[in-house]
């Protein structure tokens, strides 16, 4: 089937799909550009005639004209290296020298082309928006290159510049180009109205610009007419294109934003009331719909959650100063947000799970993602969170502007709490998020859906990994780099390659269609998930590679321990013979240490990687392109195992976080693995470990028998401490002494011993009892260590 043929019967399909609602939506928008394009052909005008006289309360923005001189000197005060990079950005803007996404210092000339991809060089036609095909990289480069300049957010750069230099230069190159802009993108022509979106967040950045000058001697004269006219185009735009089915994500929230922030603050417009209750029931809708119970938003990106955090803090901060009142719903919806964010926050960096789109709403050059603790600074002082406060790290220029004074006074005012670091499941999502005794250190896995409706801004990730500590990455996903492109780059970023998984068959667990879009996506579920005091357990599994002609099923284990070491256990279940690859990429900062194969280290972080002793499985250290923002690309070491197996396989990894990363000789060694049950054993120095994975019948390896589903038996932490743990079972034995019973099976069960003391942490406490003449036995062994040979039940 060609390629053609393929697209067409998912146009038919899509059809087919659609209700009457979204038929007449679709119907009307396309009658109405054709409409608006016979308008502009004739020489008619868009703007409507404004109110002469406005009834109501007068409206605020986040800070009032006659604040601004005060919060430009609270920025030079609190923020003395920021006031300086704006002057030098502006400085950069004059010489139409713009900081886009992940490009540096790109020049536009000395005229500025606004349909011009100028890193591709590619220009898009000046034809009607709706003709433009923005996702064709041929007809007009990366669209999201040209969309960025057009944004206007620079020109708000250069309107902070002027009231923080007094420099008449920026305001002067401000109107300049505001200008030139609309003199180069009559409405309807051109690629810079071909997205709701963009016009949305152009419109916003002209609301910053009008606020931050409206009392200044730089305001030229008749502006506030052509501010209101410019905005009354873009608001009737926004407002009959929504993007209700085309992409009811972040598209659709980000133009509500905008409707209700054009209807709030431009009473004259006679649209003005409609669009303000419009988006704002919009706002509250997508509240509900795009927000998972867990508090993460639904696209599966950790950058879209950040950008849709933005918007809706944004929103109620507006609503809040012109007094409209709050849903609690929303408040704890925004709060609920937070709360996920700062806890994939505590090491010290946020994971790039899915798609990074690059733009922000206040500040586009925090972009990366270290800059994603960015809104827990703004939700510290508005909901009270000391916590938040701890994790942010400090008060941030856009909490200044958007709370002012008394948001700074309530911030400082904020006893900083250290947040709890406990293992947190966001089961709706499907992140699961490991923590240690370190508590700047976490491990992330991603078992949720690959993404809403098609998973548009969702990656090939199924059961990855992610590892940070202290703000050191150590596990990392790839990043986006791009979403179009003459090299086919997109999918491979987002493809499973890219991601620290098992791949089968050179084939992702889903088909990448388009640059927004998936077929046969997998089911991906966690089957189960135990968080004890010392350690955490995670078993999740995925049908991706059932599409397959031999149909293989991957499923993940991970043990964790709050010492510092995680082991994961692939399965790769079904028949037949397949190509096998797991990959782990390693954070950017992290250098493979001489002499040493697994070893990867960067001032006293990073990990050791161990396998089982006499595996089949090819070892290579390889340089990969990873993409810290879109844009750019750096290199970055990448362990890649392979094999070619008949299934099922097996293969366990184990990492070594932390100090004891650098301990010599280390090994991991198989002690069986049949049907029924498989046993590993760890050897650090003097320390010896024994773990074992059984299916919930009775097993026996060695001197243990047990009906657990999980069992470990080691220090766990430290030299005079000794840990047994056993997950799903009623009973172990060592030596045919029972150690634990229980009246019925018990998800979790941990015997510690620490010195003279000794304790007993268990799920179903009143239901477990330990022999402890069975456990001095088993402690006092100097080594109650796995031997490695199964007994001759076993055998039989």
């Amino acid at each position: 089937m060609s390629s053609e043929t393929a697209a067409l019967k998912r146009v038919y399909r899509r059809v087919l799909a659609m209700d009457r609602a979204e038929i007449a939506d679709r119907v009307r928008q396309q009658s109405m550009a054709r409409l608006d394009l016979a308008r502009y052909k004739a020489g008619m005008g868009f703007a409507p005639r404004m109110l002469a006289t406005v009834s109501g309360a007068q409206p605020r923005f986040f800070f009032s004209p006659d604040a601004v001189p005060e919060l430009c000197s609270r920025l030079r005060q609190l923020f003395p290296e920021t006031a300086k990079q704006i002057i030098e950005r502006a400085e950069r803007i004059c010489e139409h020298r713009f900081d886009l996404l992940g490009y540096d210092a790109v020049d536009y000339g000395s005229e500025i082309d606004w349909h011009c991809d100028r890193i591709h060089g590619k220009r898009a036609p000046r034809k009607p928006w709706f003709q433009i095909k923005y996702l064709d990289f041929a007809e007009v480069g990366d669209s999201k290159v040209t969309w960025e300049v057009n944004r206007h957010q620079h020109l708000v750069t250069l309107a902070k510049a002027y009231r923080l230099s007094g420099n008449e230069k920026f305001a002067a190159e401000l109107f300049r180009q505001w200008e030139h802009w609309h003199a180069e993108n009559p409405y309807p022509m051109g690629i810079n109205w071909a997205s709701s979106l963009e016009v949305a967040f152009r419109s916003l950045s002209w609301l910053w610009i009008y606020f931050l000058l409206s009392d200044s001697p730089a305001m030229p004269g008749g502006f506030r007419a052509a501010w209101l006219r410019a905005l009354a185009i873009s608001g009737r735009h926004i407002d009959c294109y929504l993007s209700t089915y085309f992409s009811p994500n972040t598209h659709l929230l980000g133009e509500a934003v905008a409707l209700f922030f054009i209807g709030t603050l431009c009473p004259e417009i006679p649209a003005a009331r409609r669009w303000r209750q419009r988006g704002w029931d919009i706002v509250q809708q997508e509240a509900d719909r795009q927000i998972q119970g867990d508090g993460l938003h639904f696209e599966q990106s950790l950058y879209y959650h950040v950008y849709a955090l933005d918007l809706f803090i944004h929103t109620a901060v507006l609503a809040s100063v012109n007094q409209r009142s709050m849903p609690a719903e929303f408040d704890r919806t925004l709060e609920r947000m937070l709360e996920a964010l700062s806890v994939l926050a505590r090491g010290g960096t946020v994971p790039q799970l899915g798609d990074d789109d690059g733009g922000r709403l206040f500040d586009p050059s925090r972009n990366r993602n270290l800059h994603m603790h960015d809104p827990l600074a703004t939700g510290a002082a508005l909901f009270g969170r000391g916590d938040f406060k701890a994790l942010a790290g400090g008060l941030r220029e856009e909490t200044l502007w958007l709370l002012g004074e008394s948001g700074v006074a309530e911030f400082e005012r904020l006893p900083q709490v250290e947040p709890a670091r406990k293992s947190v499941a966001f089961p709706v999502a499907g992140l699961y998020v490991m923590s240690g005794d370190d508590p700047k250190r976490q491990l992330v896995i991603d078992a949720g859906p690959q993404g809403a409706h098609t998973a548009g801004h969702g990656h090939a990730d199924a059961l990855s990994l992610t590892a940070s500590s202290g703000g050191c990455e150590l596990l990392i996903d790839s990043g986006t780099f791009e979403y179009v492109g003459a090299d086919g780059e997109r999918n491979h970023f987002r493809g499973t390659r890219a991601h620290n998984t098992l791949l089968v068959a050179g084939r992702n667990p889903a088909e990448p269609r388009g640059p927004f879009s998936w077929g046969r996506l997998p089911h991906v579920q966690a089957e189960g998930w135990i968080s004890g005091k010392t350690f955490d357990l995670f078993a999740g599994s995925h049908d991706g590679y059932c599409r397959l002609p031999n149909a293989v099923v991957h499923r993940r284990y991970v043990f964790a321990l709050k010492s510092g070491a995680w082991l994961v256990r692939d399965l790769a279940l079904g028949y037949g013979e397949h190509q096998l690859e797991l990959f782990w990429h390693l954070g950017p900062e992290l250098n493979q240490v001489n002499g040493e194969t697994n070893l990867f280290m960067r001032d006293g972080r990073g990990l050791r990687f161990l396998t089982v002793e006499g595996s089949e499985w090819t070892q290579t250290v390889e340089r990969q392109s990873y993409s810290p923002v879109y844009g750019r690309k750096e290199d970055h070491d990448v362990l890649h195992f392979t094999t070619q197996a008949h299934l099922p396989v097996e293969f366990v990894t184990l990492m070594i976080a932390g100090a004891n990363a650098t301990l010599s000789e280390q090994r991991l060694t198989r002690i069986a693995s049949h049907s029924s049950v498989a046993g590993y054993g760890y050897q650090a120095a003097q320390d010896e470990h024994s773990i074992v994975f059984g299916d919930g019948k009775p097993w026996k390896l060695d001197r243990w028998s047990s009906d657990a589903e999980f069992l470990y038996w080691g220090p766990g932490g430290s030299d005079s401490k000794r840990t047994l743990i056993c997950c799903i079972g009623t009973y172990v034995e060592w030596s045919s002494q029972t150690i634990v019973t229980a009246k019925r099976a018990v998800l979790r069960c941990e015997a510690i011993e620490s010195g003279n003391q000794f304790e007993l942490v268990s799920s179903d406490p009143d239901a477990v009892v330990v022999n402890r003449e069975g456990w001095k036995m088993l402690v006092s062994k100097d080594s109650p260590q796995l031997a490695g040979k199964l007994t001759s039940e076993e055998k039989n």
